[in-house]
This record gives C-alpha cells, structure tokens and sequence, in this order.
C-alpha cells in the first residue's frame, strides 16, 4: 500500500527518497518536514557531522499546489560535507571496522575498497527515512494519531518511566514527549537524563562510545490495525522490522516485553471492563486498565497506546584502536578512527518515530483505502470500536465444516 525507497551515500551529493501510496489531497509542504530533520540532528553525544550539516528537504514531485497528488513523492536532502570530498583522491580503506558493514559488505558484493560498503550502510542515510516519515507523521495528524519518543537508558544508567494507567496514560506520554524535547540526551526524567550525560562525557573522555535503549509510543491509534491471518501482516511484526532496520539497533520489544517474559500470565495480560460512567452506570466501551502488552494483541492494535522499544548497541567506530586485520596485507593492524557520534540514542530515537510513523500510516490506508484524503476521512469515522454496539454476537451453536 505505502512504501518508500532511498538512494544516497554519506558523503555523494545528496540524499533521495521516494515515497509512493500517499493519498491525494493531504497538504504538504517543505516546513512539514523540516522540523523532524532539526530533531534528528540534536542530542548530548553527537560527532563533528552534525555542525556540518543543515540538512533541509527539497520536494521534486508528487505535490502540486501545496497538496499530495496521488503519484510518487520525490524528497531530496543536499549533503554540505560533499564538497570536501568531491573531486579529489580517496585514500583506500582496507582495515575492516568490527561492528560495521565493511566486512560483510566487501563479502556480499566483493567490493575492492571498503570506503564503499561505509557509503551507503552510514547512518547519514536515515536523514531520508526522517524525511519520509514526517509526511506519514503530517497524514497521521489528519486522524488525531500522534507519536512521540524519549530515551530509557544510556548504559548502565536507566530512567524511572513506569507504565501509566489508562486514565493518566494520554497526558502522561504527552508529558514525556514535552520534557524529552527539552532534553539533551532526550529523557524525560530530569535526575537519570544528568546522569546520563555524565555517563556519555565519561565515554568521552575514555575515547568509548554507549548504546541504551528508546521508546517510541503512537497515541490515539484505532483498534482494527494489522492482521493475525498472515504472519507478515502482523503489525507487531511490521513495527519490530521497520525499528530494527535502523542502524546500531540490535533488539526490539513491543511494550515491556522481556520483563514480561519474567512473569507470570496473570501478572501480564490486560483485564478487559466496561467502563464507568460513574458509580451505578456502566457505557458499553471496553477498556484496559494496563497495557502490558504495548497496545497491540494478535498483531493487532487494541486502541491502547502503541509502545516500541529498541535497543541501541554502542557506535562502532571507536577513538580507541580495535584489533582488526588489513585485507591488502594480510597483516595483523588495528583500525583507523572515522568521525563519528559517542552516544546517538537520542537522535536515533527520532529516527525510529520515523519508522513507526510509516508502518502505522501503511496499516491506516490499508485498512481505511481510498485514493484520497477526504475518502479516508469518511471512513475513517466509520471503523468499529472496542464497544458492544460494533460487536453484536450471534451466541448460537454453530459447526466445523
């Protein structure tokens, strides 16, 4: 229904997505975007790159008007580190970095200079996925869903963030969202995001890099998403792949997943009520009072909020030398420093909202369809709700044929 595609080195001239299956008529323009490029570029820890580069988007096609046509959206992002590197002599690189992808990428593509495999499996290129996903983010708007993140953990360092109750749990994350925007490492928890900018400048200061782990949350997303009939249509699959394609992100869980793994089924499984209108009433929404399961059951959305977390490992590239060996030697050596980030949790944060952003705005045309906003919109206000009115039961016997 939606995808996208992205071409670009870290340091060619630009960087390009494209983005087919918007519908038409969404208003669309360059300042939609720029913002969550500004976000991608922030945070306690980040390497040389970030004061080089402005990125900006320039949209190509697929809007005319100031709105969404219907056809292919063209999104660019100029590289301004470009002109150090244009028209002169690259010297070979032939030390493999482990943790990045010049081993294996010089295997799959039998690639004669490793600089090449860096190029493109760079994160720089989740400038782009940042780009697309602020246009599915801006579709998603149009429906009242909003997704936002903060950081757990930093190392060994993690912040008190527990799971709100169902009343509390919209202003709750709204709150998160806010204070982790006014944070350096992007936490929301004032005394644990101090200690892990210390914890970073230590890293620093040893020449070392951190991983940690961020949460992503989608709010006022409707029950009804995904699909248990296939196993690749599961939206829980669908989000733990698209999270786990960001680079450095080596796990990912749907809610509190692995501490739910260390507990019982009654401790873990969210009770179903009616909700109270008041002490003798009762409407007829179903509500749950938890959400330990991340607001997803099945591979489907339960219309609770969606919770993906994803667990960063440290940055590869280390001002400390690694042991390594030179493929035109053959010779024992250890690696050669590339500039790079001593901490990018906080910003690759931004980037898995991105990716969220996408697979929820893929699951929303999928299940509404429609070529058009407007469409979507009628349908929309249609769908069924966790409520005994959208949920008549025949209660018969019935047989297995």
């Amino acid at each position: 229904m939606l995808r996208f595609l992205t071409a670009g080195e870290s340091h060619g001239a630009e960087l390009t997505a494209i983005l087919e299956g918007m519908p038409a008529g969404l208003p669309l323009t360059p300042e939609h975007i720029q913002g969550d490029l500004r976000r991608r570029q922030q945070g306690y820890g980040s390497g040389g790159r970030m004061g080089i580069e402005k990125d900006t988007v320039r949209i190509s096609a697929g809007v005319l008007g100031g709105k969404t046509t219907g056809a292919p959206i063209a999104l660019h992002i100029a590289n301004l580190d470009h002109v150090r590197w244009r028209d002169r002599e690259i010297a070979p690189m032939t030390i493999p970095r482990p943790g990045h992808a010049d081993l294996t990428g010089a295997i799959k593509y039998g690639l004669r200079d490793l600089r090449l495999a860096l190029e493109r499996a760079s994160a720089r290129e989740t400038a782009a996925r940042v780009a697309v996903g602020a246009v599915c983010r801006h579709l998603l708007s149009q429906f009242g869903i909003v997704i936002g993140s903060y950081v757990v953990s930093i190392g060994e360092v993690t912040a008190s963030l527990p799971l709100p109750d169902y009343d509390a749990a919209h202003t709750t994350y709204l709150a998160r969202f806010q204070a982790a925007e006014a944070s350096e490492v992007r936490c929301p928890d004032p005394e644990a995001a101090e200690r892990m900018r210390q914890t970073i400048w230590d890293a620093m200061q040893a020449k070392d890099t951190l991983g940690g782990v961020f949460e992503v949350v989608a709010l006022g997303v409707p029950p009804g998403l995904g699909s248990y009939a296939q196993w690749d249509r599961r939206l829980s699959a669908r989000l733990m792949a698209a999270v786990g394609s960001i680079q450095a992100v080596k796990g990912v869980e749907i809610g509190p997943a692995f501490e739910n793994a260390r507990l019982r089924g009654t401790q873990v499984h969210d009770e179903i009520f009616l909700r109270s209108n008041d002490k003798s009433t009762a409407s007829d929404e179903l509500i749950r009072r938890t959400n330990r399961a991340g607001g997803l059951e099945g591979g489907i959305s339960t219309g609770m909020p969606i919770i993906v977390r994803g667990a960063m490992k440290p940055i590869s590239t280390t001002l400390n030398p690694l042991r390594s060996v030179d493929l035109a030697t053959g010779q024992p050596t250890t690696t050669r420093y590339e500039r790079s980030d001593f901490c990018a949790v906080p910003r690759a944060a931004v980037v898995a909202e991105a990716m969220v952003a996408f697979v929820l705005a893929d699951a929303l045309i999928e299940k509404l369809g429609g070529d058009s906003l407007d469409e979507m919109r009628a349908r929309f206000a249609t769908l069924r709700r966790a409520r005994l009115r959208d949920l008549p039961m025949d209660n018969v016997p019935w047989q297995m044929f």
